[in-house]
């Protein structure tokens, strides 16, 4: 298969350009190589055998480069993105751009191409919003859902809330309609908290990568909030696996929009239950400094991942405290590229 991945020089991208690059795929690249790390991921990748090909350019005003690499690919994942909500509110009209004039772009390029390849956008949680009228309870260490039992489906009503929340609820919803009103076969993830190797985390996005890159270099954490805030960890070979099954299955996907995370059993408050984690992993005490919540945050967010199980047999398989010793040990090994 001819692989095209816009933002493939990133986190989530270059793990799944080196699961392709090893199955013997040819592999596309186009990356903007602006976002921090980027460059370093770029460098691995190059060390890894097979077929890659690099077109650097931006999803906002580069359509032809953009054309010549999608005509004739197979499955095109569509990566490349602004993903800090904190980012967004900051310079919102820039937010849009990327996110949504250049979805629209890649839309565009899938559909005027001669093979019409399989199209994925990579969506967030955030398209759900704030969540304020979802009833939850305060527990020792963690807020719960009193009524979600398996956490939030993909029925729930959108509310995007922040600039970023509705750049990527546009993204996503026009993917869904190029489906519906040209017959393409697309498929968007609403993904949760995802983490793993060549993530180069940073404050306002990647927390969990961004905890162990400041505490392997001394430097504080901030915790916005009072920690007891739940995600549902994916560790990122969880999803491209999901990538992979939902290709697989694209008679069943085509069209559909699921929601990937780590669920419940890979639930976790973002300090309190965290933290001893994080001290186990270290060998030490560790504290953090608090400060105000940041706008449009969830208090929890779990996914239901239930209709990616009946359709395409997935469900994570990594488990937190494995997820995040893999983490930890790619990041001491490379303690020298987050310098």
């Amino acid at each position: 298969m001819k692989i095209v991945v816009t933002g493939g020089a990133g986190f989530i991208g270059s793990n799944l350009v080196e699961y392709f690059l090893k199955k013997k795929n040819e592999v596309v690249i186009f990356d903007n190589l602006s976002r921090p790390g980027s460059r370093i991921n770029l460098s691995w990748i190059k060390s890894i055998p097979g077929n890659l090909r690099i077109v650097e350019g931006d999803v906002r005003n580069d359509f032809d480069k953009l054309c010549e690499i999608v005509n004739n690919a197979d499955v095109v994942f569509h990566f490349a993105a602004q993903v800090a909500v904190t980012t967004s509110v900051i310079n919102p009209r820039e937010d849009f751009e990327i996110n949504a004039l250049g979805t629209i772009n890649v839309c565009e390029a899938v559909r005027k191409s001669k093979k019409k390849p399989i199209l994925f956008y990579s969506s967030t949680n955030k398209v759900y919003g704030e969540m304020e009228e979802v009833k939850t309870k305060e527990l020792t260490n963690r807020y719960a859902y009193i009524s979600l039992k398996n956490g939030v489906s993909e029925r729930r009503p959108l509310d995007f809330h922040s600039p970023y929340g509705c750049s990527k609820g546009v993204a996503d919803q026009y993917v869904r309609d190029y489906s519906r009103i040209y017959g393409l076969r697309t498929v968007v993830f609403r993904q949760s908290c995802v983490y793993g190797k060549h993530q180069f985390g940073i404050e306002d996005q990647g927390w969990v990568a961004w905890f162990i890159i400041a505490l392997t270099h001394g430097k504080k954490i901030t915790i916005y909030g009072n920690g007891k805030q739940v995600r549902d960890l994916l560790e990122v070979s969880d999803l491209v696996r999901a990538y992979v099954l939902a290709i697989k299955n694209i008679n069943k996907t085509s069209g559909q929009i699921y929601n990937i995370g780590g669920g419940l059993k890979n639930s976790i408050s973002i300090w309190l239950e965290f933290r001893p984690i994080l001290e186990e992993l270290f060998g030490k005490k560790i504290k953090a400094n608090f400060s105000d919540w940041r706008p449009g945050d969830q208090p929890i967010f779990i996914s239901d991942n239930s209709k990616a199980k009946n359709d395409f047999g997935w469900e994570p398989q990594v488990g937190v405290r494995d997820g995040l010793k893999k983490l930890y040990e790619w990041v001491q090994e490379n303690k020298e590229i987050f310098v």
